[in-house]
């Protein structure tokens, strides 16, 4: 199974914010935002591992800016790294303006997602390929970022953590 560079699974997905998708404040609801970060991030993964994907996780996801109706919603997303069967996907989430061409981050998350085959039993994944430093950078915190998630989720103790040890085990 050759490595796959991360801008081989990059989805970037846009979605009109209309009336239907907004809360009493006119802002996008929450919920559906998470809907729509879910979809591209399994494009994405399903790009990587040419298999189908099923969400494992979402990490936290914090709304800094509210998405108006009216605004496009762009969804970046991308692999950042490949472990045996899962996936971990970044997502960058921006609202823009139309008429006045504004563009504000509205968020960003990691989802992780498992390869299944047609029985729904987990099959190997692609490595991912860094190329650029930012993608190095995304690919190294990932490792730690997996580790506080299976802390976190009760399937790893804190001293199994190599990557995590100085923050959870005195020395």
């Amino acid at each position: 199974m050759n490595p796959k560079t991360p801008k081989e699974s990059l989805t970037i997905m846009n979605e009109l914010v209309l009336p239907n998708d907004t809360n009493m404040l006119s802002n996008l609801m929450g919920g559906r935002l998470l809907h729509l970060m879910d979809i591209a991030a399994a494009i994405c993964g399903q790009r990587h591992s040419n298999k189908v994907v099923v969400t494992a996780s979402v990490d936290n996801v914090s709304f800094s800016q509210p998405i108006k109706m009216g605004d496009l919603v762009i969804i970046q997303a991308q692999v950042t790294r490949a472990f045996t069967t899962s996936l971990e996907i970044r997502l960058d989430v921006w609202a823009e303006h139309i008429p006045s061409g504004k563009k504000v981050k509205s968020n960003e998350a990691y989802y992780t997602f498992v390869a299944v085959d047609e029985n729904n039993r987990p099959v190997r994944v692609p490595e991912v390929r860094p190329e650029t430093e930012e993608e190095q950078n995304l690919y190294d915190g990932a490792l730690r970022r997996r580790q506080l998630r299976l802390i976190l989720a009760g399937k790893m103790k804190p001293d199994e953590a190599t990557e995590l040890k100085a923050l959870f085990v005195p020395k």
